[in-house]
């Protein structure tokens, strides 16, 4: 758990402080955001409003094979929101190895998890074998239904989608899973994040730090988010511009589409069945 304290643990201080000051380094350029979040508040439904002056619980969801950039980056901005707790949330207790072999270690299960004001779900090729994982999709739905915040961060937009809670919503979700949103029933919105009610969405990896920023803003203010981004320096300004497929270099989006194909290809069987257990006609 993180309270938004000076005197953090020094394991979580040190988290923290390695996303803040490790992840700007080649952050693709943040077209579109600024007018998200200038307009979040207006868009976003009553979700947010009960919650502005309330202490907050924030769960982050964790799993084997996530991209801990999808926690971390998030995690530097979620940390800071004034009179909030922070708890990362494991489908198993004990440490496991991200993606590339980062080690998180989860605070508490599901099962003890507190009553959540905000549910973050990341995501990563771990995000497979949570499609059909009924205990993570009901947490999952269970937290939807009950109108608070949901903030999904890449592929986990995937995992929200098997749950079943993004038919008719808005979402976006990592350049290289974008096609499969229809699969579940939601509204693809290639932005790189997108305000949809209680649901806030952000497209890949790094994206989660603007979404962060947007569900910062929607809880406490837009004079908060910008302390925050302030407090860590978000600032990028990335060497190249091959952030998104639309400026990446031919070459380049060419070989990254070759390196994903394998799990984009499972995960496009995985939504296929998910669609069909959702009632919904798999898209070709």
């Amino acid at each position: 758990m993180t309270e938004n304290r000076e005197d953090l643990n020094p394991s979580r201080r040190t988290v923290v402080q390695l996303a803040a000051a490790g992840l700007t380094t080649g952050l693709s350029a943040t077209v579109g955001c600024k007018a998200a979040a200038e307009t979040a508040v207006k868009t976003a439904s009553g979700a947010f409003a009960p919650l502005r002056n309330k202490s907050l619980n924030i769960g982050i969801l964790s799993f084997p094979d996530t991209d801990q950039t999808d926690i971390t980056g998030p995690l530097a901005v979620l940390a800071r929101i004034p009179n909030a707790k922070v708890y990362l949330i494991g489908t198993q207790i004990t440490p496991f190895r991200d993606k590339r072999g980062f080690i998180l270690t989860p605070e508490m299960t599901l099962d003890e998890a507190p009553d959540l004001d905000l549910l973050e779900v990341p995501g990563g090729p771990g995000q497979q074998a949570l499609m059909n994982d009924e205990p993570v999709l009901a947490f999952i739905r269970n937290h939807m239904e009950s109108g608070k915040p949901l903030f999904s961060v890449c592929t986990g937009a995937l995992i929200c989608g098997a749950a079943g809670v993004l038919k008719g919503r808005r979402a976006t979700t990592h350049w290289a899973s974008f096609d499969l949103l229809p699969q579940f029933g939601a509204i693809p919105v290639r932005e790189r994040v997108v305000v949809d009610g209680n649901l806030v969405s952000a497209a890949g990896i790094t994206a989660g730090i603007d979404g962060a920023l947007t569900v910062a803003s929607l809880l406490r203010g837009d004079a908060v988010a910008q302390r925050i981004q302030l407090d860590i320096q978000y600032a990028p300004e990335p060497p190249f511009n091959a952030g998104v497929p639309e400026t990446a270099p031919p070459e380049v989006l060419a070989a990254a589409k070759t390196a994903y194909q394998p799990l984009t290809d499972a995960r496009l069987r995985t939504a296929r069945e998910v669609s069909v257990r959702l009632g919904l006609a798999p898209h070709t």
